[in-house]
């Protein structure tokens, strides 16, 4: 969002140069926001006209922004360059057909992260899509080089290992991803292996149980206009650990009555971009109808589009 202030006119039947009053301002330029989204048949379930629609539908009725809803099976899989250079913040939502979108269009989307010309919303299963994976995978690299900077003498290199499946659910007892493993030798040489995150978490349910919504942040702009906790009144389950990176900010924490808890609402800076990952769904409850739920994705928009550098 642009606002211009303070900025000087020159009035041309006179040379006089006036000051506009800071108070005085343009309109802010609009959001422009693109809702990507699988559409697959089991979201008619809960939604008439598909998730990604009811959730666009929402938006476009919100004051200052532009919404666009895309599908997987739109030309170029609603992903041109069209698409995304005309959008501040791409929301998605993927399940069943992650593998669809390759790694390229992945870290096309990461590349304009970086850039600070887009920002991404992740929305449940979507900690499978691979724009999501491939910004995961981009700021552990970025966490590598950070953590282990090349000190004068040493010379340093990484490997960095995927999992070896896309889909690997972990065990509970398993080592936490990303993890990092460094090797110094005798010749001044340090290796350091770098295992990527799974992306994923070592249990859910989907059986629509109600959860517990906490915002550990109450005054970031996220949280802006919801209560301090709220029910989700059917929801899927998942449960910590999750495989991912340090967040930079844990807006939300979600509890559910059998004593599963998950980080629900995390924030990463990517270069001059930002990622935000929101947990509830499963496309067969009508989570994504609840004013709460859909608040967050507002304010997500808002708060994504107004970080976003000048220019």
């Amino acid at each position: 969002m642009r606002i211009l202030s303070g900025q000087f006119f020159l009035i041309s039947f006179s040379v006089v140069v006036v000051g506009v009053n800071s108070s005085l301002t343009l309109a802010e330029d609009p959001i422009h926001v693109v809702v990507w989204d699988e559409q697959q048949p089991s979201q008619k379930k809960a939604y008439d006209n598909f998730l990604g629609n009811q959730i666009a539908g929402y938006l476009q009725k919100q004051k200052g922004l532009v919404v666009r809803s895309v599908k997987l099976d739109d030309a170029q899989q609603g992903l041109s360059e069209s698409n995304l250079a005309n959008c501040n913040v791409l929301v998605w939502w993927g399940h069943v057909r992650q593998m669809d979108v390759s790694q390229q269009t992945g870290r096309k989307i990461v590349e304009r992260i970086k850039a600070g010309n887009l920002s991404l919303v992740a929305l449940h299963s979507a900690h499978w899509s691979t724009p999501f994976v491939e910004a995961m995978y981009e700021r552990t690299r970025m966490d590598a080089y950070r953590m282990f900077p090349s000190q004068k003498g040493e010379k340093i290199e990484f490997e960095f290992v995927p999992p070896k499946k896309r889909f690997t659910v972990p065990k509970v007892e398993d080592r936490l991803t990303p993890s990092f493993y460094p090797r110094k030798y005798t010749n001044g040489k340090t290796k350091v292996t770098v295992k990527l995150p799974f992306c994923v978490f070592p249990a859910y349910r989907a059986d629509g149980k109600p959860s517990q919504i906490r915002s550990l942040l109450p005054e970031h702009p996220i949280s802006r206009g919801l209560p301090a906790t709220f029910t989700l009144p059917g929801t899927e389950m998942y449960d910590e650990p999750y495989h991912i990176p340090e967040p930079d900010q844990v807006i939300f924490e979600e509890r559910w009555e059998n004593g599963e808890w998950f980080r629900s609402g995390c924030v990463w800076n990517l270069g001059k971009g930002k990622v935000f990952y929101f947990r509830p769904g499963h496309e067969t409850f009508p989570v994504y109808k609840q004013p709460t739920a859909l608040k967050v994705i507002e304010n997500a928009v808002r708060y994504l589009a107004a970080e976003q550098p000048a220019g």
